[in-house]
Parts: structure tokens; C-alpha cells; sequence
């Protein structure tokens, strides 16, 4: 039976057939690089990755209104130690033209968050002025999986390698990936429980890599929870974007490690 997740990489071969016609239009930008991992290096609190996005399979239209630069802005002035950028149009309505208009708007890193399947959408977020990207474990074999990794390296940008399961941890550490985001939302299904990084989460520090909680983090409690599972930080979207008053949000995320 064909999984939300199925559909989604069905479509994303498609946005790649059009990226490769305009790839002439990938000029190197001027942006400076910055690292999360040194960030994470030095946190003595929870790392928020504060999401930007429109809206997404599982919850429809989530906020069209925002101003990407404004609302990256006011991420970064209440706390957040990272923004992400959801690029991906069919499904989260988002575009390389917010991260642009982000990575412009603030002193932070910036991830490309999309479901990457090809060299040209690690080119295309590096143009557009990403440092970092998301690699999905589940989206890929092991062998693309350690040339989108090792790909995306060579041109200096760090990688959120993301897992759901222990097997997906197993080919997350044969890249040799420091930093792995646990995410609680089955992308098969779209459940979310914050069990998984309970249980993942151990092992991945167990190993030596930065743990980044994704998914399911709406409140303070929530925070505490996964902060109990190892997690160095945690990437919040939805309960941001919906947010009438997001320095409180931000506030109440704000954890020591």
C-alpha cells in the first residue's frame, strides 16, 4: 500500500526534473557559512530549531499569512539557535525563495528542511544560502544515502541526518554523521509519539552523535521529556507557526541540558 511518504518522493522526482532545467541559475552566494555543531558545542540550554512552515500533510494549512523574514527574525531575537526552512512546495507549500529571504534576515544557522533525493536539491539549497540540510534514512538506500551525505559535506554544508527506528539509526551511523534528529513522527503514517526518541535516543548518544528531537513538541513537558532521552535540542514547527505569542512559546522551550 502506497504511504504518505511514497507519494511524497513520487512528487519530489518531478520537482527535481524541473530543477535540473533552471540549474544554470545556481550562482554561489555570497552568505556566510555558519555551523550548528560549534553552536551545539557551546549550548548550556535546550537547541531550538525553530521551523518555518506553511503547512504540511498531516495538518493542511498551518499559517499562509507569515512573513518568513519577519518570523525568522523573531525566532532568533526569543531564543531560537537555529532556523529551518521547509522548501518543499507540493506538500508544505515552502520554497528555496524563503530560505533565501531567511538566511538574508538573520545571524543564525539556517537548515534546508525537504525531502532530498538528488545532488541538484543540495545545490539548490546551497545557493540559496542554507548551512545545513536534512538527509530522511527512510527515504533512501544506504548507498545514496552516503553520497548525499559525503555530496552535501564537500560543499562545507553540515547534515541533520533523520531516523525513525533502530534500523535507520544503523544507516545513519555508517555515514558517520554527528548530528541525528530522531523524529517522532512516522512518515509512513504520520503518527507522532514521543516514545520513539525515548528509545532512540540513548543509543544515539550512546554513539557519540549530537540528538535532535523532531516532532511532537508542544509544550514544556514535552521538552522535558526528550531532554531526558539525551536530546541536545529540538526542532519545533507547528506550535510556532500557530503561535499568537511566540516569545512565550520560545520561553517556555528554554531548558538548561
Amino acid at each position: 500500500m502506497e504511504t504518505i511518504l511514497d507519494r511524497i518522493l513520487h512528487e519530489k522526482k518531478r520537482e527535481i526534473e524541473s530543477l535540473k532545467v533552471g540549474h544554470q541559475n545556481f550562482a554561489e552566494n555570497s552568505f556566510p557559512r555558519r555551523s550548528f555543531i560549534q553552536k551545539l558545542q557551546k549550548e548550556e540550554e535546550i537547541a531550538i530549531i525553530a521551523e518555518f512552515k506553511r503547512a504540511s500533510p498531516s495538518k493542511g494549512i498551518i499559517n499562509t499569512e507569515a512573513d518568513p523574514a519577519l518570523q525568522a527574525q523573531a525566532y532568533e531575537s526569543n531564543g531560537a539557535s537555529a532556523i529551518s526552512v521547509l522548501t518543499d512546495q507540493s506538500f508544505f507549500k515552502g520554497s528555496y525563495e524563503d530560505l533565501r529571504k531567511i538566511k538574508a534576515a538573520v545571524d543564525v544557522p539556517v537548515l534546508c528542511k525537504d525531502f532530498i533525493i538528488d545532488p541538484i536539491q543540495i545545490d539548490a539549497a546551497a545557493a540559496s544560502g542554507a548551512d545545513l540540510i536534512l538527509l530522511i534514512a527512510a527515504a533512501m538506500e544506504q548507498s545514496q544515502l552516503n553520497e548525499l551525505y559525503q555530496y552535501a559535506r564537500s560543499l562545507d554544508l553540515e547534515v541533520l541526518l533523520e531516523i525513525h527506528n533502530r534500523e535507520e539509526l544503523d544507516k545513519a551511523l555508517i555515514t558517520g554523521a554527528r548530528l541525528i534528529g530522531v523524529n517522532n513522527r512516522d512518515l509512513k503514517t504520520f503518527n507522532v509519539s514521543l516514545a520513539v526518541v525515548e528509545e532512540l535516543g540513548p543509543l544515539v548518544k550512546k554513539a557519540g552523535a549530537y540528538l535532535i528531537s523532531e516532532s511532537g513538541i508542544h509544550q514544556k513537558e514535552d521538552v522535558e521529556r526528550v531532554r531526558l532521552a539525551g536530546a541536545n535540542g529540538i526542532l519545533v514547527g507547528e506550535s510556532l507557526m500557530k503561535s499568537n505569542n511566540v516569545k512565550q512559546r520560545l520561553e517556555s522551550f528554554r531548558l538548561r541540558v
